[in-house]
């Protein structure tokens, strides 16, 4: 009997839910699963329940094609023939993967898998899972993994926010238990069009955590050399610029809060098995000291903050996404909170309520800024912040966002500066 559904899918989050639109716009029949009962009435409403460019339009289009349903229960997947997770991987505090919600689906699914069905991890796992995966459901329910049923790891590496552009441009990595298993994940992922590389599982299970330790490693630099400078007197931006002018060997980024539920999670998926412990604890403790080291910075210069207005602009955790996931600007809340400031926040793409920018900076004595949004740059944004907080107000701008050059700026020093663009950085609106 032929499948009521080509393809299933496991956790409709950020990962899963435009996947899910994309296979079934390419004239897939797909079965999206998930618990969370408010999403679901979402997407059966056809509301987006994040943010992500053209997404909107795409789920209006495949509700009108009727190619994707949607169901609650991980064993309702077994319906396909092909099964993709894309459901959560956090780690524990103790520097260790945590695969509980991984291995639940799999349970979940073990006493309906027949001959043929593939499962496909598209979670981001720790190197051996998929083939920890293979060997548990051989053991489990004596299914000869490559022969009878097929498992493969296919990492997503997509940034937030560029979902439909990099679905079908982006390598997409496919490491299979097995030739059989690879083809058969391969096969389907080539429904994109993007090019597919063919490796082992712990191959692609390794190109996956270091794609994204590299970008956090990177990003720690600039802002070790950001805490540098302020113990020298010098100009990060300054030296960043010295650094990368007409020179081969340069391409240093630039500082800002280093976040996101990828990047700061991830290391533990190496670090728990390193042969060189401590080492991107290192590189996670220089982005995790940013928020501190930007409120010490405040305090050098304005003394106390107790009763002080303190106005946060940006509560996600990137650049013009909803996603406020593992996002610093909370630990920088906190962090002046307990000196007793007064706290105003504004986000516009947030979930989370916050004030509109005229009311968060009104009569603030500092202003941070913690996420890059586009709304928060620019001359006419710096005009407006000035022309409504306190006259001695100190601007905190780790990120130039407004374009001066300076990580610490009071704000009656903003008309006698020439608004300064940073050197152009393609990393600078990197995830991070």
């Amino acid at each position: 009997m032929k499948p009521a559904y080509e393809l299933s899918i496991i956790g409709l989050g950020r990962v899963g839910l435009p996947l899910a639109l994309c296979f079934a716009d390419r004239g897939l029949r797909v079965l999206g699963v998930d618990h969370d009962a408010a999403m679901l009435d979402s997407i059966r409403a056809g509301q987006m329940p994040f943010e992500e460019a053209g997404t909107d339009q795409l789920l209006e289009r495949v509700r009108a094609s009727g190619r994707l349903e949607l169901a609650e229960r991980a064993a309702d997947a077994a319906a396909a023939e092909q099964i993709v997770i894309t459901i959560g991987t956090p780690s524990f505090s103790h520097v260790e993967s945590d695969l509980r919600q991984v291995r639940a689906a799999v349970d979940d699914l073990l006493p309906l898998l027949r001959p043929g069905h593939s499962l496909i991890l598209r979670s981001t796992i720790a190197p051996g899972t998929t083939e920890f995966v293979a060997g548990y459901l051989e053991k489990r329910r004596d299914l000869r993994v490559g022969e009878d049923v097929f498992v493969a790891h296919a990492p997503e590496r997509i940034a937030a926010g560029r979902f439909l552009e990099e679905i079908s441009t982006l390598p997409c990595i496919i490491g299979g238990v097995g030739e059989a298993s690879t083809e058969r994940a391969a096969s389907l992922f080539s429904v994109f069009g993007a090019p597919i590389v063919k490796t082992t599982p712990v191959q692609a299970e390794l190109a996956k955590i270091w794609t994204n330790i590299l970008r956090y490693a990177t990003f720690a630099l600039p802002n070790l050399l950001m805490m540098d400078c302020e113990v020298y007197g010098a100009n990060v931006f300054e030296v960043i610029e010295l650094i990368n002018h007409d020179y081969p060997r340069g391409g240093i980024a630039m500082p800002g809060l280093t976040a996101g539920s990828c990047l700061r999670k991830d290391f533990a998926f190496s670090e728990e098995r390193s042969h060189a412990p401590g080492m991107l604890l290192a590189v996670s403790r220089v982005n995790e000291g940013v928020p501190l080291f930007l409120v010490e910075g405040v305090k050098r210069r304005l003394g106390g903050l107790a009763s002080r207005k303190v106005a946060v602009l940006g509560l996600t955790f990137k650049r013009d996404t909803d996603d406020e996931r593992d996002s610093l600007s909370p630990k920088l809340i906190r962090l002046l909170e307990r000196e007793l400031a007064d706290v105003a926040v504004c986000d516009p793409h947030a979930p989370t309520p916050t004030q509109p920018l005229a009311e968060a900076v009104q009569d603030a004595e500092v202003v941070i800024v913690a996420t890059n949004h586009s709304e928060f740059e620019g001359p006419e944004v710096v005009a407006e912040i000035v022309s409504r907080a306190n006259q001695e107000c100190l601007l905190v701008d780790p990120w130039n966002a407004f374009g001066t050059a300076q990580v610490f700026l009071y704000a009656s020093e903003c008309s006698a500066l020439q608004p300064q663009t940073a050197a152009a950085d393609p990393q600078h609106d990197a995830t991070r």
